[in-house]
C-alpha cells in the first residue's frame, strides 16, 4: 500500500508540473484563435477553461488536453462575420450566432457518441495519420511564424530579430538539454520560467502576452468567472432561418472537432501504450461544447500541441487537464498581470520543440520502402491539412485509400477453369466479388462455347453489394437464354441470405445440400482429438 500511494503521489508531481506548463502555452494560443475567429480574447480563454475541464474530467482519454484551436476558429471566421451582418452594426449579433452555432456543434457531437460513431476512426489508414501528424506540424510551425512580425504585419529586423531568436533559441536549448541532465523537472515549464526571469530582470524589449493581446485589439486577460448568455434567447431567433443559416457551419464544426480529437486520441495512444475510448470522447466533447456555447465560449476540440507537451511533460492522467485548465481560470481572475509578462518568445520555443517532437520523421526514411500509393495518401494529407483544414485533408486521405484498396482487390479475382468427367463445367471463383471486379468476374466466363451444364464454386469467393448480386442474376439470365444448366455452390449463408431476397429463381439455381470435403467438423470431438496426437508435427 506505501509502494502504491509512494507512486502515485509521484504521479500527481507530474501532472501538476505538466499542468502548470500546459496552462501557460494554452494562453497565446487561445488568445490567438479568439483573433482569428474575429471575437474577443477572452472568450478563447473561457472556451480553453471549460472545454479543458469537461473533458479532462470525463473524456475517453486521460492526458489528453482539448481547448480553443485553430482548425476550428478558421471555420467560425465567416460565421461571425455573416452573423455580424444580419443586424446593426452595433449589435453584434455575430457573437451570439457563434455561441448557438457552438451548443448544435455539442449537439451533433453527443449524437455521434451515442451511436457510438466514435469507433470508425478505425478507418482511418496509417498514412492518412501520418499525413495528419506530419500537416498538423506544419500548420503549427507556420503559425508561429506570425509572431516574428510587428503590429503592422512587418517582419522584425536587425536587434528586434535577433533578440527574439536568441530567446527562442535558449528557451528550446534548454528543453533540449534538461532531459540529458534530469528527468525530474518538466523542461517546458523551466524553459519558460528562465526566458521570462531574463526577459524582466533584463528589462529587455520584447513581445511578451499582455502586448500580443493589446496589439490584436483586445484589453488584456483580466475577467470574470464565465457568466450564462442569456442575450443567446433574445438576440437569436429561434426559427427555420437560424437553423438553415447555423447547422451547415455546426455540422462542419462538429466533423473538424470529433475528427481531430479521436486523431489525437489515437497519438497519445501510441505514446502512451494505452487505450482511450473514443465514444466516451465523443459524448464529452459535445457536452464540453453545449456548455461552453451557453457559457460565452468559442468552442473546441482536442489539440495536439498542448496534449504532446503535456504528455512529454509527464502527464499522463486527468488531473494534468484539471489542473491546466483550472489554473487557466486562476491566470483569469487573479493573476493576469503576471502572466502578461510572460515572453512570447518562450512560447514560441516551446512549440517549435512539439513541432519537432510531432513531425513523423521516419516517414521520409520509408518513402522508398512503402508502396506508391500510400506515399500519395501521405504527402496529400499533409498538404491538404496545410491548405484547407484537417476535415478536408483527412476525408480525402480515407476516399483516396479506398479507392486505392477497391482497386487492388478488383484486380485479384481470379477462375479456375476444369471439366468433369459428366461432361459439366466448373469455374471455380477465387477473390472478392464486389463493384470493382464485377468487369473481370464477367470476363472469365464463355457462355455462347461453354457445354450445357456448367457450376460456379464460390468456394474461395464473396459475394460482397448489390453489384456483385446483380453480376451473377445477369450470368445466370445469360445461360439460361442460352438454353444452358446452371449451379451456383459453395455460397456462405448470408450471401445465400442476399441472393433469396433479390430475386426467387435463386432458389432454383443454388445448390443447398452438398457435400463441402472444407468444411467438416469432427462428430466424436474427443476421438478426433486422439487422432492429431498420433501425427508427428
Amino acid at each position: 500500500m506505501t509502494e502504491f500511494i509512494r507512486k502515485r503521489a509521484a504521479n500527481a508531481k507530474n501532472d501538476i508540473l505538466s499542468g502548470i506548463t500546459v496552462a501557460l502555452a494554452l494562453v497565446p494560443e487561445a488568445v490567438a484563435f479568439a483573433f482569428v475567429a474575429g471575437v474577443d480574447p477572452l472568450v478563447g480563454l473561457y472556451a480553453a477553461f471549460m472545454i479543458g475541464l469537461i473533458t479532462s474530467i470525463f473524456g475517453g482519454r486521460p492526458g489528453m488536453i482539448s481547448g480553443a484551436t485553430g482548425a476550428l476558429a478558421v471555420v467560425m471566421v465567416s460565421l461571425v462575420a455573416e452573423g455580424n451582418a444580419m443586424g446593426e452594426p452595433s449589435e453584434q449579433l455575430g457573437l451570439y450566432y457563434l455561441f448557438a452555432t457552438v451548443i448544435l456543434m455539442g449537439i451533433i457531437q453527443m449524437l455521434a457518441g451515442v451511436f457510438k460513431l466514435g469507433k470508425f476512426v478505425r478507418l482511418i489508414p496509417h498514412p492518412v495519420m501520418m499525413g495528419f501528424v506530419n500537416g498538423l506540424a506544419i500548420v503549427i510551425f507556420l503559425s508561429q511564424l506570425g509572431m516574428f512580425k510587428d503590429v503592422n504585419g512587418d517582419w522584425f529586423s536587425g536587434t528586434q530579430l535577433w533578440t527574439m531568436l536568441g530567446l527562442v533559441g535558449l528557451t528550446m536549448a534548454i528543453m533540449f538539454g534538461l532531459p540529458k541532465l534530469t528527468k525530474k523537472l518538466p523542461e517546458a515549464l523551466i524553459a519558460i520560467l528562465v526566458v521570462s526571469g531574463i526577459v524582466i530582470f533584463g528589462n529587455l524589449d520584447v513581445a511578451t502576452v499582455g502586448s500580443f493581446i493589446r496589439d490584436g485589439g483586445g484589453t488584456g486577460l483580466e475577467g470574470g468567472l464565465p457568466a450564462f448568455q442569456t442575450d443567446i434567447f433574445s438576440k437569436v431567433p429561434f426559427n427555420f432561418q437560424t437553423l438553415k443559416f447555423i447547422f451547415p457551419y455546426a455540422l462542419i464544426l462538429a466533423a473538424i472537432g470529433l475528427i481531430e480529437s479521436l486523431m489525437t486520441l489515437n497519438l497519445v495512444d501510441e505514446l502512451t501504450e494505452t487505450r482511450g475510448n473514443a465514444n466516451r470522447e465523443c459524448m464529452a466533447q459535445g457536452g464540453a461544447n453545449i456548455v461552453t456555447g451557453f457559457f460565452g465560449g468559442m468552442g473546441g476540440c482536442a489539440m495536439i500541441g498542448q496534449s504532446l507537451i503535456n504528455i512529454k511533460s509527464g502527464g499522463r492522467t486527468r488531473l494534468s487537464g484539471i489542473v491546466a485548465a483550472v489554473l487557466l481560470l486562476i491566470f483569469i481572475l487573479f493573476a493576469s498581470g503576471l502572466i502578461e509578462q510572460v515572453p512570447i518568445a518562450a512560447l514560441v520555443g516551446v512549440m517549435f520543440m512539439v513541432v519537432i517532437g510531432t513531425f513523423a520523421w521516419s516517414s521520409f526514411r520509408i518513402l522508398n520502402k512503402i508502396p506508391l500509393s500510400d506515399v500519395i495518401v501521405l504527402v496529400a494529407v499533409s498538404s491538404l491539412t496545410v491548405i484547407f483544414d484537417l476535415a478536408i485533408a483527412v476525408i480525402a486521405g480515407v476516399i483516396i485509400s479506398a479507392l486505392v484498396f477497391s482497386w487492388e482487390n478488383a484486380k485479384r479475382i481470379r477462375a479456375r477453369k476444369r471439366i468433369k468427367e459428366d461432361g459439366t463445367k466448373i469455374y471455380e471463383i477465387w477473390g472478392p466479388l464486389f463493384f470493382g471486379s464485377i468487369i473481370a468476374f464477367n470476363e472469365k466466363f464463355d457462355v455462347k462455347n461453354d457445354p450445357d451444364k456448367v457450376e460456379i464454386d464460390f468456394v474461395e469467393s464473396r459475394i460482397s453489394d448489390h453489384s456483385a448480386i446483380e453480376a451473377i442474376f445477369n450470368l445466370v439470365e445469360k445461360y439460361e437464354a442460352a438454353g444452358k444448366q446452371i449451379k451456383l455452390k459453395h455460397l456462405s449463408e448470408d450471401c445465400k441470405v442476399l441472393l433469396y431476397k433479390s430475386s426467387p429463381k435463386f432458389r432454383e439455381v443454388i445448390v443447398e445440400d452438398i457435400d463441402d470435403p472444407r468444411y467438416h467438423l469432427a462428430e466424436n470431438p474427443e476421438a478426433f482429438t486422439k487422432g492429431l496426437s498420433e501425427y508427428k508435427f
